[in-house]
Order: C-alpha cells, then sequence, then structure tokens
C-alpha cells in the first residue's frame, strides 16, 4: 500500500523507461528541496527526488557548494537534477557532466529536468527559466540537442506562459514532445502571476490532452482532497506540491496539517533538523533549519509568541527548549 492510499503493484507512469511508483511529487524549490527535506518527503511518499535547480554556468565553472545539491541517498531513486540556462549549447555541456557524474562523483541522475518556469527575475529576466516561454524556438533546440545526445531521460517544468496575453502552454508542450521530453510539469500560472491568483487547473487539462506524455499537475494542492481533485480535473498523471509541502510534508503520506499528531511533528521536526545538523554541519544546519521550523510550528499558539527567540537562536539546545515550548500549547489552525 502506498501512502496515498493506492497499491502500486505496477508504476503509477514511466519517465522515459523509469518507472513511478506513486503520484504524489515534491516540487523543486531553491533553498528547500534540499537532501535532508526530500529525503523526509521521500519517507512520508514523495515518489520522486528533485534537486534544487542549478545553473548551467555554476555546473561549468565550479559554483561553491554545488555537490551539495547534486548528493542524494539511494533510496531517493529516481532522482531528477534540474538544470537551467538560456543558452542550447552550454545547457547541453552542463548535462553531460551531470550524467557522467563528473561533479559529484559517484552520484548521477536518473532524468535531467530542465527549468521553464522559474519566475524570479534574476533568472527569467536573462532568458532562462520562465524566460525561455517567450523563445519557444530555443525550447525546441535545447530539447533536440538533450534528447540527442544524453542517454538518460530528459522533462521539463512549466508555466502557462510569460503574461496573460501569451499563454502558450499548449505550442510549448506540443514542442517538448515533439523533441523527445519524457514527462511535463506544468505549474497552472503564467510567469507574471508569480504565486499569485488562482492556479488554472483547466489550462493542465488542455496539455494532458495535447501530449501522449505524462503530465504532472501543479498549483494550489493544500490538502488531500486537493490532491485528488486536481488529478481528477485534469487527468494528469501525478501531482507536484511546493510550498503546501513545506508547511505539510504529511500531505505525502495523505494527511492534512489538523490530522498530523504532536508525536508525528515532533519525531519528523527532529529528525528534519538531525539531518540537517549531519549534513551542513552545527551552525549552517540550523540556520538553514529555522525556515522549515516557521512552517512546522506556525499552527500552534505560542509560535507567535516564541518565534523571534526560535527564528534567532544559533544554539541546537536552545532551539530544541524553545520547540518543546510551542509544541506544548494548542494547535489552533
Amino acid at each position: 500500500m502506498q501512502p496515498d492510499g493506492s497499491s502500486f503493484a505496477l508504476p503509477a507512469f514511466f519517465v522515459g523507461p523509469i518507472p513511478v511508483y506513486g503520484t504524489a511529487v515534491l516540487s523543486p524549490m531553491d533553498g528547500y528541496s534540499d537532501l535532508p527535506f526530500r529525503s523526509i518527503c521521500r519517507e512520508l511518499g514523495s515518489a520522486m527526488s528533485y534537486s534544487e535547480f542549478i545553473g548551467a554556468i555554476g555546473i561549468l565553472g565550479g559554483y561553491p557548494h554545488l555537490e551539495d545539491k547534486l548528493v542524494y541517498l539511494p533510496q531517493e531513486h529516481p532522482v531528477v537534477y534540474q538544470i537551467f540556462d538560456n543558452d542550447p549549447d552550454r545547457l547541453l555541456e552542463a548535462a553531460l557532466h551531470l550524467e557522467a557524474g563528473q561533479i559529484a562523483p559517484g552520484y548521477k541522475p536518473d532524468i535531467i529536468d530542465v527549468n521553464l518556469g522559474c519566475s524570479d527575475r534574476s533568472v527569467s529576466n536573462r532568458g532562462a527559466g520562465a524566460g525561455l516561454l517567450r523563445t519557444p524556438h530555443l525550447i525546441a533546440e535545447i530539447f533536440q540537442k538533450l534528447t540527442r545526445h544524453l542517454h538518460l531521460p530528459v522533462t521539463a517544468k512549466i508555466r502557462l506562459g510569460w503574461d496573460h496575453a501569451s499563454r502558450n502552454y499548449l505550442e510549448v508542450a506540443r514542442i517538448l514532445e515533439d523533441n523527445g521530453a519524457a514527462l511535463i510539469a506544468v505549474h497552472g500560472r503564467t510567469r507574471s502571476q508569480g504565486y499569485t491568483g488562482k492556479a488554472d487547473w483547466d489550462a493542465i487539462a488542455e496539455v494532458v490532452q495535447a501530449v501522449s506524455i505524462p503530465v504532472l499537475g501543479n498549483g494550489d494542492v493544500r490538502t488531500v482532497a486537493d490532491m485528488d481533485r486536481l488529478k481528477a480535473h485534469t487527468g494528469c498523471a501525478g501531482v507536484m506540491i511546493g510550498r503546501s509541502a513545506v508547511a505539510n510534508p504529511w500531505l505525502f503520506a495523505r494527511l492534512d496539517r489538523g490530522q498530523v499528531a504532536l508525536d508525528q511533528v515532533r519525531s519528523t521536526m527532529y529528525a528534519h533538523l538531525q539531518r540537517n545538523l549531519d549534513y551542513f554541519g552545527p551552525h549552517l544546519g540550523l540556520l538553514r533549519f529555522r525556515k522549515n521550523a516557521d512552517t512546522y510550528l506556525r499552527p500552534y499558539s505560542l509560535f507567535s509568541e516564541l518565534r523571534h527567540s526560535l527564528l534567532t537562536t544559533t544554539d541546537v539546545d536552545q532551539f530544541k527548549v524553545l520547540v518543546e515550548k510551542v509544541l506544548s500549547s494548542p494547535f489552533i489552525a
């Protein structure tokens, strides 16, 4: 039995030849989908592990701490490395380095994903991420090159377009399939929307109907019921969950936040904290974990009172004392 309540004696879907045993997937998120958090989500039921996005320039130029983004646990397979750039040749060279395991010896991805959805100005305004949606011919060239030269499946995560006047998601989806993409994840917003407004699930359904490769639907999935509704509404192969999973990783175990028992909150939080400390070291590990603690503890009544102390302490023991004070207060969400 899978955490989503289904029995997958057979894969839920395939990415090229790679079977995926589950229909809920943690979205790649810069600053969040690192090894400690990914591994927590995988244990709870996320079916694939996407890295944080990695710039091709950083891959080729030796970006500091790049290996931290590429290391994974054996149980995380299938592992997807997500890359971004606007230059087809640079993307290909970077992808070949990753495929060969040249950056982090002993670590190779199962899948390469090209980010066509990042709305951050520092990425999209230079023509990468969602900026590529304005140049469909470059998307075609990128996928021609990658699928011709890589032995791994190549996938994409897209938005609906640059803005409301240029919602070219169907054109982009067909270009991706025609040029060898093995899966498309669709965030149901445009670049100009960012994370505001309502995700357009009808558009995701149109993409599902337009292509024959698997589609993951993304956007406005906050509850278990939302997961089921998005799949039913769109016919997508799976659901990709981002910001809501940061607040409630137990979604992958099909639990809404109010259903998560106190002991589960405590054990998951401390497991996550310990993985951060082990992986990033005692100082950086705690600093990086504080943003996760912010979301784990937000539904408790004492959190607002103790928030500043919790999110500024640099002492692990003091941090745990403050966590226990918060967890002793009523759940209010």
